[in-house]
């Protein structure tokens, strides 16, 4: 059996670019654009398409990027140590947003699509990667050059802490 080269991480006929699925999206697979370029590109908000676990409805949710991510970044300086690599029980089994139908409560589960279309910035801010496979997560550390094996709470803490640094590349956030 014939073993790929290590540098050779995009299977036959399939390229490392790709048209960006969202405009906070790169035209890199799994990578967002950082907090930096969405400001200047006047990106605020981001949207998500959600379907309801009860009532099967699908409608989309919208998060203020500088809100959220000020948000998960406080938790992340908060519990970072405690993690010891490893995600926390509140990413692995997230609390999901409230169906706007039903009315049920934490029932609502992001629609994830094809890997390559993943809104990675949507769930990463509503904090429900962990919503994600364990196959879509070792996708996205595949394409961001990142260790993919292990447990599910490794390879997820990895995901969170790669679009924390996408995000914010120079490290500028310090509170």
């Amino acid at each position: 059996m014939e073993r790929r080269p290590s540098n050779q991480i995009i299977g036959p006929g399939k390229t490392e670019n790709i048209t960006p699925p969202y405009p906070w999206a790169t035209a890199r697979r799994a990578t967002v654009h950082s907090l930096q370029h969405l400001m200047a590109k006047g990106i605020n908000t981001v949207s998500g398409r959600v379907q309801c676990k009860r009532c099967d409805k699908q409608f989309d949710i919208e998060y203020d990027v500088h809100a959220k991510f000020r948000e998960v970044a406080m938790f992340i300086m908060k519990y970072r140590e405690e993690m010891r690599h490893r995600a926390p029980s509140v990413w692995m089994n997230p609390t999901l947003p409230d169906c706007k139908f039903c009315e049920q409560h934490n029932c609502v589960k992001p629609v994830v699509g094809k890997k390559k279309n993943i809104n990675w910035l949507f769930l990463f801010l509503g904090q429900m990667v962990g919503c994600c496979k364990l196959s879509e997560l070792k996708y996205f550390c595949k394409h961001t050059r990142r260790h993919r094996t292990g447990a599910k709470d490794r390879v997820l803490y990895l995901t969170y802490f790669q679009l924390f640094q996408q995000l914010d590349p120079q490290g500028s956030f310090h509170h």
